[in-house]
């Protein structure tokens, strides 16, 4: 089959406007941290850039932790506290807060600020269980508060162009999905053990880079509901006293280990879609595969990374025929550049102006949640040896 290269020039359709806009200044949003640890500083670097944020409130558990953060930052005088409770307590007139917490504390902090009236922007992953995403959604429903999910990539021009060509019927239905990501050598311990710790983390390669992998996708064709999963999980890297010797690290991390370091689930979702997914903090290999978009009409394919962290490896290509020939076409999706302010910025921002025109969570959790689901039954799937149905409570 002939394969003609072909670049159009009508994708620049596609391109979304990211021209900076003004921000009103009127009326200042009380803001405060709860987790201060290095994802916190990402957050940070964005409110000061914000005319409109007064940072206000800090916690963390660790004594001293969350002054010396915001002293390093330079608020040294903003209020400081040991618990996210006690700020929301003595905090009276905050508006938002940025959950920064490890993995097990989402739920409990996200709830607590919903109940105190307070919006949430709440790091990635939306919670460990499934559960514990249905007591926040409950409590986001009773507060009339918004809550939106940290996932940045959303706000990458070249994961947007991903939407607007599914988007757009190029390649027809859509019934296969292949995706995932991974690292050859990249369990994240630079920062402590919090990622790595079972009574912390609670969920590994799963919650820290497949969620983003998931979430690509999921948005892309709409998030339909998941149905079935069968799921796999394992621990070979992070239980390897081989590995952590390469890695220059204690012995005693194969014993703090108690994750997933890899993980594959195949997903069944409404539509008669299949979804293969695969995700990995190591490896032996140097990629577990691109994503794949397969449609009736035709495929998308969307280069991986060497170290995947919700970004695109290389410009897009999409495979169809020409006026059903068997000439076989490619038009190749050049990459875009990112904005001036860059993704992070624009999920604060979004956040923000959601906060301040009453607006609706521009990440919400009414989509994460079947991210969440997903998750939580490879999970239970790989516990079960089999495939289990996913069943999501009405909220």
């Amino acid at each position: 089959m002939a394969m003609v290269d072909k670049t159009e020039t009508s994708l620049d359709a596609f391109k979304e406007d990211h021209s900076e806009k003004k921000i009103d200044t009127s009326r200042k949003l009380k803001v405060a941290i709860i987790g201060t640890g290095w994802i916190a500083g990402a957050h940070m670097e964005e409110y000061k850039k914000m005319p409109d944020v007064e940072i206000v409130a800090a916690a963390d558990l660790i004594p001293g932790k969350a002054k010396n953060f915001m002293t390093a930052w330079g608020y040294p005088n903003v209020r400081c506290y040991l618990s996210g409770h006690e700020m929301l307590e003595n905090e009276k007139e905050l508006d938002a807060v940025s959950v920064c917490t490890y993995n097990r504390q989402h739920a409990p902090c996200a709830i607590d600020a919903l109940e105190h009236g307070v919006n949430v922007l709440l790091e990635k992953p939306f919670t460990v269980t499934l559960e514990e995403a249905v007591e926040v959604m409950k409590a986001e429903k009773k507060s009339g508060k918004i809550i939106s999910v940290g996932f940045q990539p959303r706000f990458n021009p070249n994961m947007q162009m991903v939407k607007k060509i599914v988007e757009s019927g190029e390649l027809g239905r859509i019934y296969y999905i292949q995706t995932g990501g991974g690292r050859r050598r990249g369990i994240p311990t630079p920062f402590g053990t919090t990622f790595i710790e079972k009574d912390t983390a609670g969920i590994g390669a799963m919650g820290d880079i497949g969620c983003y992998s998931l979430d690509m996708v999921l948005n892309a064709i709409g998030y339909p509901k998941p149905l079935t999963v069968t799921g796999y999980t394992s621990d070979f890297f992070g239980k390897s006293a081989a590995y952590w010797k390469a890695e220059n690290k204690p012995a005693n991390y194969t014993e703090l280990f108690g994750v997933d370091d890899f993980a594959a689930g195949l997903i069944r979702l409404e539509g008669g879609i299949i979804l293969d997914f695969r995700i990995a903090w190591a490896m032996n290999l140097d990629t577990s595969g691109d994503t794949i978009i397969m449609g009736t009409k035709a495929s998308l394919r969307i280069p991986s990374t060497e170290c995947w962290n919700g970004s695109i490896g290389g410009p897009m290509t999409i495979y169809h025929d020409v006026a059903g020939t068997s000439v076989g076409v490619t038009t190749t999706v050049p990459m875009l550049p990112n904005t001036r302010e860059g993704e992070f910025y624009h999920k604060i921002r979004s956040f923000l102006d959601a906060v301040k025109t009453g607006g609706k969570a521009p990440v919400p959790t009414s989509q994460i949640i079947y991210n969440q689901a997903i998750i939580d039954g490879i999970v239970r799937s790989a516990k079960a040896g089999r495939e289990i149905e996913i069943q999501i409570p009405q909220i």
